[in-house]
């Protein structure tokens, strides 16, 4: 066996070392350390030019690579271009690389965020690992904070292991709450369910369970948000760039400003006394692009609780609760759904509230999205109910009152296309 192990953090050589030492009393083992940047490295060797250094292609790649964003003009972005590889992040870099070094039927076996699996700047890294490549394995950590307790992981990381050059047939996907493993569950799903064939963009799903879900398996959802005529956006007062004109509370020229926290159960809480962030904006040449005229719309909190059980979190905008106010700030926190920058009919906003927090939704945009953010983006990718399907829904809604989980779960079996 021969290794080559890249390691550029001059504390660690000497442990490194240490390590490989000890397989080496046998004579079968050679272990050879790198003290190099390996994307350089590689790509010196794939490129092939006349002063470049070749590596041997490897038969066993195993890589825990370093999580850094690169820019359009780095070094490290213009090397990995001369080799066909377009991506952001170094640790996408590290394994596209591997990809490119490993013999046929080579084995990858990496441990990365899932930032990867969608959204539109790992697109070229997807398709060069697909292409290349077959996924084998993936493994998910449910938990954001238990796995990886020592660091401030703001996303889902998985291991991944990839063949390459090999047929793509079925995918083993296993989860655990934590790096003990102790709660380990398997399961194999088709190709079809982990990338879907009609997707463009190639996003990877981790399913999280063998069924699918009422998502998938209804024709209901199908429709897009411009089907519908409506738009969501991400709310536009970013607070520290507007605080010469924030208020604590509402007075004389000032119009509500909502943050996540004046939503709870669904509805509005207005003003909120002793909250940490203001409760009103004043309205005047500087702020008025900022606001939406009031009325009903549909809100979705932007980022989650690390262990939140819920990703997704809508509520409804009900414009009586602010005392006949013309305007409405929404801070950048909050994604919401509009006609036009003008507020919805009463109905279609409490049936899109009642759709997004179903727990068939939650699962689906988990099962693409490892991040604690949700995205006006990413719930505009998303598949909807039609119009006339959300507005029964939201007219439902207004006869019930209070709504239970299990309720909404059961309605959202009801529906039609």
């Amino acid at each position: 066996m021969e290794v080559d192990a890249f390691e550029l953090d001059r504390g660690l050589i000497a442990h490194l070392s240490k390590t490989l030492d000890k397989y080496t009393q046998g004579g079968n083992f050679f272990g050879n350390i790198h003290e190099e940047d390996f994307i350089h490295a590689a790509v010196e060797s794939l490129s092939g030019t006349l002063f470049s250094r070749p590596l041997e292609r490897y038969t066993h790649a195993i890589l825990n690579p370093p999580y850094k964003k690169i820019n359009s003009q780095s070094a490290h972005r213009l090397a990995l271009r001369r080799v066909g590889i377009e991506t952001v992040n170094l640790y996408s870099a590290f394994v596209a690389l591997a990809v490119a070094e490993a013999t046929p039927g080579g084995q990858i076996v990496a441990i990365i965020p899932r930032s990867f699996c969608n959204g539109p700047y790992y697109r070229p890294f997807r398709d060069f690992i697909l292409e290349r490549g077959a996924i084998r394995h993936l493994h998910l950590f449910e938990s954001r904070n238990k796995a990886f307790k020592d660091d401030e992981v703001l996303q889902e990381n998985l291991i991944i292991r990839l063949e390459r050059g090999g047929q793509q047939g079925p995918v083993t996907v296993s989860n655990s709450t934590d790096d003990r493993f102790s709660d380990l569950t398997t399961h194999e799903y088709p190709f079809d369910r982990i990338v879907f064939p009609d997707d463009p963009e190639r996003f990877i799903h981790v399913p999280t369970s063998p069924g699918q879900n009422a998502i998938e398996l209804s024709s209901a959802i199908r429709y897009t948000l411009a089907d519908l005529g409506v738009q969501v956006s991400t709310g536009p007062v970013v607070d520290f760039r507007l605080k010469a004109h924030l208020c604590d509370m509402p007075g004389p020229g000032a119009v509500p400003l909502l943050y996540p926290g004046h939503f709870s159960g669904g509805g509005t809480t207005w003003p909120i006394e002793g909250m940490k962030k203001p409760n009103a904006i004043e309205r005047n040449a500087d702020t008025e692009k900022w606001l939406y005229p009031n009325g009903f719309y549909c809100v979705v909190r932007r980022f989650s609780a690390k262990e939140e059980k819920r990703r997704i979190v809508a509520s409804v905008v009900e414009p009586g609760a602010f005392g006949g106010a013309p305007a409405l700030g929404f801070e950048n926190h909050l994604n919401l759904f509009h006609e036009n920058k003008r507020g919805l009919p009463e109905p279609l906003a409490r049936g899109l509230a009642v759709f997004l927090n179903t727990t068939a939704v939650d699962e689906q945009f988990r099962r693409f999205n490892g991040h604690t953010q949700v995205n006006a983006t990413d719930l505009r990718r998303m598949k909807y109910p039609s119009r006339d399907a959300l507005l029964q829904l939201g007219q439902w809604a207004m006869q019930q009152g209070t709504l239970a989980q299990d309720q909404l779960d059961a309605k959202l079996g009801t529906l039609t296309g």
